[in-house]
């Protein structure tokens, strides 16, 4: 009876999501971190096929125990000495947040013999706990040119995390700068790896200001699965 319930509640937050979703250009990107393989199920087979994923051996044992069709997705810090393991697989890297991983991620794909879609990850919060480029780092490098010695990499686009506040003018201001970044970036660059079409902003507290801005992918996890139980926590 508990896994029907389960399979009952998260089906019905993802129709919720979804619904909610309709008018929209975003989808969902079900996080699924520290979920169980039980729970990822029950997702996909409510029709669910995008996960997301921020430790990367957790990613790589969950690729191998579920579906194929699945895509997957690198949501979190990303360390350079991991990239070689997600790279025959990964569908989109949301969190690049240096050139030195850019660098790592072209050199996996080559060795993969594919190119690997990314996502700048821009520091668009006030707290300085977050990763991210600063707009005027990533005009500065994307004047160099770097796609022409990055063969093997594709950036699709933005991701950025908004300040963890109850105040939504303030959150609704940091997805729309980046929003803004990401059209005036699309204008300004031409590359046939370098298509900015990809807005992955908005988790389960903010992701409606989120797309009312122009998210593309919305990061949700509690909001299906429910709140995250971490290892070794009581």
């Amino acid at each position: 009876m508990k896994g029907s319930k389960m399979k009952s509640e998260i089906a019905d937050n993802l129709q919720k999501i979804n619904a909610s979703l309709e008018g929209s250009n975003a989808r969902l990107i079900a996080v699924s971190k520290t979920k169980p393989i039980a729970a990822l199920l029950e997702a996909y087979e409510a029709g669910q096929r995008a996960f997301g994923e921020n430790k990367v051996q957790e990613l790589v044992d969950k690729h191998e125990a579920l579906p194929k069709d699945i895509e997957w997705h690198m949501i979190g810090h990303l360390q350079r000495n991991k990239v070689k393991y997600i790279a025959p697989f990964i569908h989109l890297i949301h969190g690049v947040d240096t050139e030195k991983l850019l660098i790592e991620i072209n050199k996996q794909g080559e060795k993969n013999e594919r190119i690997i879609p990314c996502l700048l990850q821009v520091h668009i919060a006030r707290e300085e706990t977050k990763f991210g480029f600063s707009p005027e780092e990533i005009h500065k490098w994307l004047d160099t040119q770097p796609l022409d010695h990055l063969p093997h990499v594709s950036i699709q686009g933005l991701m950025g995390m908004a300040t963890h506040t109850k105040d939504e003018g303030q959150i609704a201001t940091e997805f729309s700068d980046l929003a803004h970044l990401r059209n005036e970036l699309k204008q300004r660059y031409q590359h046939e790896r370098f298509s900015m079409t990809e807005l992955s902003m908005g988790m389960s507290g903010d992701y409606p200001l989120a797309v009312a801005n122009g998210s593309t992918m919305i990061r949700v996890g509690s909001t299906i699965f429910g709140v995250r139980h971490y290892p070794n926590q009581p």
